[in-house]
């Protein structure tokens, strides 16, 4: 079972996650702002990943350093769940649609971080969250997964519609990606590392 359990703790941020990316059946996220759980479920329910978050955070302050430092642990979860990286397809892209908002994610479990992100949001914020944090926290993921991750709205008019439709092609694109391939000796790359 590829699986990791992380504690992260700050002053700003206490955090411990559990992600399991072959058993979905638990899933119980907690991070006290309500539309980022909801996203997470999304990502969850979409990817087929068991999540386990709790977060005690400054959200006195704002909801960034809470934002940010999850999708830190997130990037930190899936970089020690996927190990060697052995049989895995390494690459997933993936369009949603939500209404009139169409979505993609494509990214590679290459090893390197790198984000691509482009999507604008006219609404500023979606219940306690700052929208302009969605790219802080795939940034996040990004580099602590170490992961080339390219996000972006290819249209639409509804905020909250173009966000979910960015963390559930988030969640399907990871799916694809960590899928073992039996047919893929090692790991999928010339340089017999990723």
């Amino acid at each position: 079972m590829r699986q990791a359990t992380i504690e992260r703790n700050t002053k700003e941020t206490q955090i411990k996650m559990t992600l399991n990316l072959d058993d979905q059946s638990q899933v119980d996220i907690d991070t006290g702002i309500g539309f980022l759980n909801h996203m997470l479920n999304l990502f969850a329910k979409h990817g087929r990943f068991g999540l386990v978050v709790k977060v005690n955070g400054d959200l006195d302050v704002d909801p960034h350093h809470t934002t940010e430092d999850t999708g830190i642990v997130l990037g930190e979860c899936i970089k020690q769940a996927l190990g060697q990286k052995v049989g895995i397809e390494r690459f997933g892209t993936q369009f949603v649609p939500m209404d009139e908002t169409l979505g993609q994610v494509s990214l590679d479990l290459s090893g390197r971080s790198y984000l691509v992100f482009d999507a604008l949001f006219e609404n500023p914020r979606l219940g306690g969250l700052d929208t302009e944090t969605v790219e802080d926290f795939f940034q996040a993921v990004a580099f602590s997964a170490e992961m080339n991750l390219h996000a972006r709205i290819l249209y639409g008019r509804n905020t909250h519609h173009k966000v979910e439709s960015l963390f559930k092609a988030f969640g399907r694109a990871l799916r694809q990606a960590v899928t073992v391939n039996p047919e893929i000796i090692g790991v999928n790359s010339t340089k017999g590392v990723i």
